[in-house]
């Protein structure tokens, strides 16, 4: 029998893989694009006022030991230069020094050339390096004690000239290194202070006013435990002199105090600080015109006559250690763990300082940051 074909319809075959592929393809897309738009229509959270001011607080804190950083270079840089050109006057010195005794060589030796022959000493003194010269021959056998004397001399003064241009080159090296210590601590300073106003600049009006609200509720805390300070002292003082008054009225009392000199030099520190009140606060500033806070300390205690050094890490180092429930007027306090502020006291829990860039010379709770500790320098 023939073969019959199949009235069958053949069957189509369909690849399922396909369109799925291409499904997948543009759901993932569509994914990413709303995950796109998302991410820009939802940026993560503004932060709050209050984690901003936290911000700015450690910014200046930051650009507080900047500035600390910057006078210490600043002070080693310039005593450094003073030391380099102290050394360089020297070298100069011996130079002319060496000149004159190489002179006086030149004629002993210009001597014995007129009297019509070049005789070994004559090579000797118009010799580039006379020293070795001397050390190749029996020369000085042949010199009078004259002779013997400037080439001695000159020798020494050669020597000496080579060490204190050997000790000028290292001291300039030195200098090269603390004032690029300079330039670095200047750059950081202007660094953290640029943060902290870019931070300022992007609040807006309301937040600007949340943030002044923060800031006076923070100082009226600090001037409360201020008061409470001053009460305390006042109790204090109370009972000291009470106790002074009774042993002023005891035998051979006579009721003369032994601090007033110190007195003195604290109101005299109190008068200039207040003098200066009202005044910009400048990094790096010492006067007369602008001060950083440690520039303003070592300035009126220098006016009462001490001098202190420059920097709150070396100032803190001076005189008598306080508590600060036994605080002087003139005493200074010093601030952070980092020691990176100080104020004069002023008496009742209040000091007079210069705060940060931006603010004057004012008077301010010593509560207002946190206390490291505090010093009466005399």
């Amino acid at each position: 029998m023939p073969v019959l074909a199949s009235h069958r319809k053949p069957r189509t075959r369909v690849r399922a893989t396909a369109p799925a592929v291409g499904l997948t393809a543009a759901a993932l897309a569509s994914v990413t694009l709303l995950s796109a738009q998302s991410a820009v229509a939802a940026p993560g959270p503004k932060p709050r006022v209050e984690d901003v001011r936290k911000k700015i607080d450690d910014l200046y804190r930051q650009a507080g030991t900047a500035t600390q950083h910057y006078n210490q270079a600043k002070e080693a840089s310039a005593a450094q230069r003073a030391k380099v050109d102290a050394l360089l006057d020297d070298v100069a010195q011996r130079a002319d020094r060496l000149n004159d005794a190489r002179r006086t060589l030149g004629t002993y030796a210009a001597a014995q050339y007129r009297s019509g022959s070049l005789t070994p000493t004559a090579t000797f003194f118009l010799a580039d390096d006379p020293q070795s010269y001397v050390d190749q021959s029996q020369l000085m056998d042949r010199m009078t004690s004259r002779q013997q004397k400037a080439v001695t001399d000159f020798r020494t003064q050669q020597a000496r000239a080579a060490k204190k241009r050997a000790e000028a080159v290292r001291s300039l090296e030195t200098l090269t290194t603390t004032q690029t210590a300079l330039r670095t601590s200047k750059q950081n300073v202007q660094r953290k202070l640029g943060e902290a106003r870019t931070l300022l600049s992007k609040l807006t009006a309301e937040e600007k006013a949340r943030l002044a609200e923060i800031e006076r509720k923070k100082e009226a805390e600090a001037r409360r435990k201020a008061r409470e300070l001053a009460k305390r002292q006042a109790a204090a003082e109370t009972g000291a002199d009470r106790k002074a008054e009774e042993a002023a009225k005891g035998p051979g009392g006579t009721g003369t105090g032994t601090d007033s000199g110190a007195t003195t030099k604290a109101g005299q520190v109190l008068a200039f600080a207040r003098a200066q009140i009202g005044k910009p606060y400048v990094w790096g500033a010492t006067g007369p015109a602008s001060y950083d806070c440690s520039g303003l300390t070592q300035a009126a205690w220098k006016s009462a006559g001490v001098d202190i050094p420059r920097t709150t890490w070396d100032q803190v180092k001076i005189g008598t250690r306080v508590a600060t429930a036994d605080l002087r007027p003139g005493d200074l306090v010093f601030f952070y763990d980092d020691i990176s502020h100080v104020g004069i006291y002023k008496g009742g829990g209040m000091m007079i300082h210069a705060p940060k860039p931006g603010a004057d010379v004012r008077e301010e709770s010593i509560y207002y940051m946190p206390i490291h500790g505090s010093v009466r320098p005399a």
